[in-house]
């Protein structure tokens, strides 16, 4: 597999249609696939006609709160020949599904560490078998640059930027999921507008999201984990951090709604992580950390069923330099892709 890496450079209208036209036939092809998996994973029916109330809802909480990404999404609609609810559908997808109706067996698991040679690393586990659709996107917006990992359109899932940054996240399940940015577009929005951990979560604060997740930050000089359920967020720093799908915060614990069996689970792979993080020395290399990920329980192999999560792609973000390397699909059977600032 050879990942598609796509330049988004000029104001936000030409970032949108620059990715729009470049993956124009992908984008078109996977909203014509059971409207865009959707179907696939959904137990009711879903078509524009059910969700444009809510797509317009979602677009209004877009403009309110990061208008400059309102206007990128609209120029990946006319790149891509599709309408501005297709456009807003691609980023709103896994709040579209919500969490009450599918099984969560994976959904990431992501580490951070400082030092002489900072690192962010994590598995992206998925539902919908989306691995045939990774993009990497060079994004330009004002004075950072950022490589952004994506799936299917998303203008936003995880990255690092020229300014030391980098971003990753995990699924957690508390609140009432709302309209308003997804955690991935908020991503982007960090990689866009921030130079540290420190500016990163004062960003998220101001930001009102349309659903639950925990994000992992790393700079130069600090690890951390922010979860965020509703309008509460919760901060934890160190030299090293990890996080899978179960919250760590005392005061979030009480509201996790992640099943007992998918809770078990997360609590397991977040040991091994540990385990593994603490025996990896700090000058590991990319592929000593590739390796890491590679391993199940981390790795959380497909059975077959779409409706599943699994580990779609394995992520290395090299803050320091400016590097993405990407293993795509199952980590433990492909090789490493990478892409430089």
């Amino acid at each position: 597999m050879t990942i598609p890496l796509v330049r988004a450079h000029g104001d936000a209208f030409a970032r949108g249609r620059a990715h729009g036209e470049a993956l124009r036939k992908e984008l078109r092809a996977f909203l014509s696939d059971r409207f865009a998996r959707l179907n696939a994973l959904s137990p009711d029916p879903l078509d524009l006609d059910v969700l444009r109330p809510d797509l317009t809802e979602y677009a209004r909480a877009i403009d309110a709160q990061l208008p400059d990404l309102a206007e990128e999404i609209r120029g990946l609609a006319d790149g891509a020949g599709i309408s501005h609810d297709e456009a807003v559908l691609l980023q709103m997808r896994r709040e579209v599904l919500g969490y009450r109706k599918l099984p969560t067996m994976g959904d990431c698991t992501t580490y951070a560490r400082t030092g002489s040679e900072p690192v962010l690393a994590q598995t992206v586990d998925l539902n919908g078998d989306l691995d045939d659709h990774i993009a990497v996107l060079d994004v330009r917006a004002g004075p950072r640059r950022s490589l952004v990992l994506s799936f299917g359109g998303l203008l936003g899932y995880l990255g690092v930027n020229s300014a030391g940054l980098a971003v990753g996240l995990n699924l957690v399940l508390a609140g009432k999921w709302r309209h308003g940015p997804s955690p991935y577009l908020a991503i982007r929005h960090l990689l866009d507008t921030c130079d540290s951990v420190t500016e990163a979560v004062d960003a998220v604060r101001d930001l009102r999201l349309a659903s639950s997740r925990s994000l992992t930050l790393c700079d130069r000089e600090t690890a951390a984990w922010v979860e965020i359920a509703d309008d509460d967020l919760r901060v934890s720093t160190g030299a090293e951090v990890a996080h899978t799908n179960h919250f760590l915060h005392p005061d979030l614990v009480p509201r996790d709604e992640l099943t007992v069996f998918a809770r078990n689970f997360s609590v397991r792979r977040l040991a091994a992580c540990e385990e593994r993080l603490a025996e990896l020395p700090a000058r590991a290399s990319t592929e000593d950390h590739f390796a890491l990920l590679s391993r199940d329980p981390v790795r959380v192999a497909g059975d077959g069923d779409i409706r599943r999560d699994r580990t779609v792609a394995a992520v290395v973000l090299r803050p320091d330099s400016g590097e993405l390397h990407v293993r795509p699909g199952d980590p433990a059977a492909s090789s490493t892709e990478s892409f430089a600032l």
